[in-house]
């Protein structure tokens, strides 16, 4: 009997210093508050292609895929985007608590914002792809270029980690996640077929290279394959084939032309093969002329 109270009292003390510590992490997370205004705008969502729809902000893209078996939503934006995503899906017809499935294209705090507080409210799982799970455990604190030991927002449950190739199956829906490091090192993309009432359409979702660093590649001691993992992203993203395309951002897509809201349904806008070409050729040059520097 007294073993059991010892160890009752244990546990209650365990889950005592276990809320503490949590309750620690939460007024840790210093997510910036200098950033673009964009990034915190509301934007009407509406339908992309298929079963694919836009719910993000007019920068912060997310993105909602539904299935007979539940939805999957694909970045979170910052913690503030909460109420913008969860009115947007609402708007579109759909339960915020059918989400099933979260997803990211890279563990920053502009699209890991909410997702934490999004797992607690729906339940869903969390998947990322596997290089990025110490920097979302960390909360962002570990990242290469962004962390610098602070934690940016609250680190989510990972239930599954990801590896390239990797598929997300829910319903009828198979999103297969492309390894593209560069940015983070677990940034990725996410390739699917959806369909509507005329065609079907092969989507890609991009994670592009963008360079966060300032440092030479060289110096960047904590990541020493970054110059080998930029220059894979950039030659693999250049060969995948698609019917449309968007991004993490919705200004690396150009959005704010393609779409106004209040537009008709038009895949056809998301096509845009010349536009995708163009911004991969200009991500490219960039990552030249850094290669160039560290000679």
């Amino acid at each position: 009997m007294y073993n059991q109270v010892i160890k009752r009292l244990l546990c209650a003390t365990a889950l005592t210093f276990s809320g503490i510590f949590v309750q620690a992490q939460q007024t840790q997370v210093k997510e910036p508050k200098d950033v673009p205004a964009e990034w915190s705008k509301p934007y009407a969502p509406f339908r992309m292609a298929g079963n694919l729809y836009y719910v993000g902000t007019a920068d912060l893209a997310s993105y909602l895929i539904t299935t007979n078996a539940g939805n999957i939503l694909i970045n979170t934006g910052l913690a503030g985007s909460l109420p913008i995503i969860k009115r947007n899906i609402e708007a579109l017809g759909f339960k915020f608590k059918d989400t099933k499935i979260l997803l990211t294209m890279q563990a920053h705090y502009d699209h890991m914002g909410a997702m934490a507080a999004i797992q607690k409210m729906t339940g869903a799982k969390f998947m990322v792809d596997e290089k990025e799970e110490d920097v979302v455990n960390s909360g962002g604190a570990t990242d290469y270029a962004l962390g610098k030991g602070v934690s940016t927002y609250q680190p989510a449950k990972i239930n599954r980690l990801l590896h390239d190739g990797d598929t997300i199956h829910l319903g009828e829906m198979n999103l297969v996640m492309l390894h593209h490091p560069g940015h983070t090192k677990g940034s990725c993309s996410f390739l699917f077929d959806t369909r509507d009432s005329s065609r079907s359409y092969r989507v890609l979702l991009a994670n592009f290279p963008t360079i966060v660093t300032d440092k030479h590649f060289h110096d960047v001691t904590t990541y020493p394959e970054i110059a080998k993992d930029y220059a894979y992203t950039l030659q693999s993203l250049a060969g995948l084939q698609f019917d449309v395309w968007a991004a993490a951002h919705a200004s690396q897509f150009n959005l704010a032309a393609k779409h106004h809201p209040g537009d008709a349904y038009n895949p056809a806008v998301f096509k845009d093969r010349a536009g995708y070409d163009k911004a991969l050729a200009e991500l490219k040059a960039q990552y030249e002329k850094k290669m160039m520097e560290e000679k």
